[in-house]
């Protein structure tokens, strides 16, 4: 298996939102955190090598590339801005990722719009928006969708702020949770909103699975 150092490196060279949209939430997740994310999934879990895998979400593709470069079988990254996925598409050919395909869509119309997803995947990945400014409520929609995708679990960041609403719904739904880490995510200034250089924010990496019946 790829160390993570290595993992971390390869990340560390792909391509960011070139004029990421404030209405999508854009922001390209951390080398470090998406290296870290992909290697525990694999080494705690076995969840990518030689897996189906989803990245919902996907923007420029860390998450999609950092799953190909664990060994997952194929990883299908789905996005609804095409400036982002033609940015994905651009890392991957450099890094000759040949085991993905990227698909257009409203990530949270998939399961009524792409039916033929519904329970394909053996893993899904995901960033979601965290639901601030006009995307309320959208990180707990990106998760329901992922749990309609996968017939194995979901693996997703949120900010640990919204734990305890996070396990309350989740256990609503009949759902596991459990926080796998608690991690510091740099938020660069990238909006004309922020008046910061940059805000740490406390997220968790959080892992998905139905309960059993």
């Amino acid at each position: 298996m790829i160390r993570l150092k290595e993992l971390e490196s390869w990340l560390q060279d792909l391509q960011d939102f070139e004029s990421p949209k404030v209405a999508l939430e854009q922001y390209q997740t951390p080398p470090h955190i998406a290296a870290h994310i992909a290697h525990t999934i694999q080494a705690s879990f076995g969840d990518l090598e030689g897996k189906l895998v989803a990245d919902l979400g996907c923007g420029c593709g860390m998450l999609t590339v950092a799953a190909a470069i664990m060994g997952a079988t194929s990883v299908v990254g789905f996005d609804i801005d095409s400036d982002a996925l033609k940015i994905c598409k651009e890392n991957l050919e450099d890094l000759e990722i040949t085991a993905a395909e990227l698909v257009q869509a409203e990530v949270r119309q998939l399961a009524v719009s792409h039916s033929r997803f519904t329970k394909l995947f053996d893993t899904v990945l995901l960033n979601p928006p965290f639901g601030t400014k006009c995307n309320q409520g959208a990180d707990l929609e990106f998760v329901q969708v992922a749990l309609e995708l996968s017939h194995g679990p979901v693996y997703s960041l949120h900010k640990t702020s919204t734990r305890a609403h996070i396990i309350k719904t989740a256990s609503r739904w009949g759902v596991n949770v459990q926080v796998l880490a608690k991690l510091r995510y740099d938020l660069p200034n990238t909006y004309k909103f922020h008046k910061k250089k940059s805000v740490d924010i406390e997220v968790d990496f959080i892992k998905f699975t139905v309960k059993d019946v």
